[in-house]
């Protein structure tokens, strides 16, 4: 039996993806395309109870289009989704979309996470930042940390964005044989950051001198009688992309296999104050079963989400994991 060697490999370097970013430094804001000229089979499974999504609804198995030529993970909130319209005019100029015979319509899915307290609540990414991401975009490199989408991320909200950290946005991929595996995530989450190889809490709620990180979950469960409304500033957002062959409906099981990798990085996952999203891009390239795309999937998450935390550096007042590890 011929042995397969795990390889860790960019993740732009999945046959059909190319990776775009916009970021504004200043006012902490920006946008991350991940474009399929070609067309990808895509699924999605929202989890958290406080999303911000746009055509979600078409990747249902039961609905018509059954291909996607872009997501759009931006910040800015609700705002942010505009960016999407940027991708829609970009593709379009290529020819590139659903065939509706007078023209093509570019099929682009979106989710947005909070940032508006970051920097300059005025400034979010919206139809020109969108645009400019995909005339960006790449196959050769995927930079990681302050850019794109996690430009203006942070983590560790509960008792206020004074004591949370810097986020921002991470990738990984591996290849196996012909297949191929990736992830890349926007981590603005309300808990902490824990590397689930040691167990270490990263990054994350931090002590009132920002010195340590002091644990979400056990100041939650302090808390337990009192009801807070902490929504501002969270959700984490990502998409899995493979070159594997998928239907619609395995798709979105492979969107919801990989959510185990928010689980195993994030404490609490999954909150009611988190729109915690995910899709899926199969280019449809290598036959491949499901179950090993989908741990596979679950994997390149987890140290998808270790990587935005790491290349993070600090910024607008946040410290991120670099600089308190050097405390």
């Amino acid at each position: 039996m011929e042995e397969y060697k795990m390889e860790e490999i960019p993740f732009t370097h999945i046959d059909g993806i190319k990776v775009g970013h916009v970021q504004d430094f200043k006012a902490a804001t920006g946008c991350t395309v991940i474009i399929c000229e070609g067309g990808a089979t895509a699924g999605v499974d929202v989890r958290g109870g406080s999303p911000g999504t746009r055509e979600t609804d078409l990747l249902d198995p039961q609905n018509l289009v059954d291909k996607i030529h872009a997501v759009m993970l931006s910040g800015g909130s609700a705002f942010g989704l505009d960016a999407a319209s940027g991708a829609m005019k970009y593709l379009e100029e290529r020819d590139i979309g659903f065939d509706v015979q007078v023209t093509k319509v570019p099929i682009v899915c979106s989710a947005v996470l909070f940032d508006l307290v970051v920097g300059d609540y005025r400034v979010r990414p919206d139809f020109n930042m969108g645009y400019k991401a995909c005339t960006n975009a790449t196959d050769k490199e995927c930079p990681n940390g302050n850019i794109g989408a996690g430009t203006g991320a942070t983590v560790g909200k509960f008792l206020g964005i004074e004591r949370a950290m810097k986020g921002g946005l991470g990738s990984y991929a591996l290849q196996i044989g012909d297949l191929k595996v990736g992830a890349i995530v926007a981590v603005n989450a309300l808990g902490d950051i824990i590397d689930p190889e040691t167990g270490e809490i990263l990054a994350g709620l931090l002590d009132e001198d920002g010195k340590k990180l002091v644990g979400t979950e056990n100041v939650m469960a302090e808390k337990y009688s009192e009801k807070k409304n902490v929504f501002s500033g969270n959700t984490t957002i990502g998409v899995v992309a493979t070159n594997g062959i998928f239907t619609k409906a395995e798709a979105n099981k492979l969107a919801s296999m990989s959510h185990n990798g928010y689980a195993r990085t994030m404490r609490p996952a999954h909150s009611i104050f988190d729109g915690d999203t995910i899709f899926t891009m199969a280019t449809g390239k290598v036959k491949a079963d499901i179950n090993v795309v989908g741990f596979l999937a679950a994997r390149t998450m987890e140290r998808a989400v270790i990587n935005a935390i790491k290349s993070a550096e600090s910024a607008y007042g946040f410290k991120a994991y670099r600089e308190l590890r050097r405390q």
